[in-house]
């Protein structure tokens, strides 16, 4: 019913992917529940595709034992040089799931950080593109959000870059477990 209202709000009969933004499981949410339900809705054509997001592996592997690996395109996650859970990422991509990195810039907590800085001046790029740049490179699709058209352009730019083997090393070393997004009672227990 959720996404029948949303499509009847954007005047069109179907939308190219739904997601499951957080999978609650604190407030009781049944996956295989959930899940069924997304399944029916592609079946009806309401949607193309599924995905989840916020899921950590033992939700994700829930997802797929009841639906089935062949209808989760994405899982969608925060992920950033602060960030780089990779645990789930391996996960993820081990099971041919696509990786959907949201909070790359970690509001803005990277733009600061002199390695970052150091690259992106290698490069003639802002840290910002250089923390893009590096989930790109990761197979990542990435989402920043921007209300500013320069720094749409910016962000577009950031495919442009090739990081070196040498500099993707050193951006690895930036994990600190630094998670921006948790709210109590929608967020699972984190990989």
């Amino acid at each position: 019913p959720s996404l029948k209202e949303s499509l009847h709000k954007l005047r069109t009969d179907a939308v190219n992917l739904t997601l499951i933004h957080w999978p609650a499981p604190r407030l009781g949410v049944q996956i295989p529940e959930l899940m069924q339900t997304l399944l029916e809705a592609k079946q009806q054509g309401l949607t193309e595709h599924i995905g989840v997001s916020n899921f950590n592996i033992e939700l994700t592997q829930q997802a797929i034992d009841t639906i089935g690996l062949e209808h989760i395109a994405t899982n969608q996650i925060e992920l950033s040089p602060y960030l780089q859970n990779q645990r789930l990422v391996s996960f993820l991509q081990s099971q041919k799931i696509d990786v959907t990195s949201y909070m790359t810039l970690a509001y803005g907590k990277v733009l600061n950080d002199p390695v970052l800085q150091g690259i992106a001046a290698q490069h003639q790029a802002s840290t910002a593109q250089i923390a893009l740049a590096w989930a790109l490179q990761k197979g990542f699709a990435v989402i920043p959000s921007s209300t500013k058209r320069e720094h749409l352009l910016a962000n577009l730019a950031a495919q442009e870059i090739q990081l070196s083997q040498e500099e993707m090393a050193l951006i690895s070393t930036l994990e600190r477990n630094g998670r921006e997004v948790d709210p109590d009672q929608l967020a699972p227990i984190w990989d």
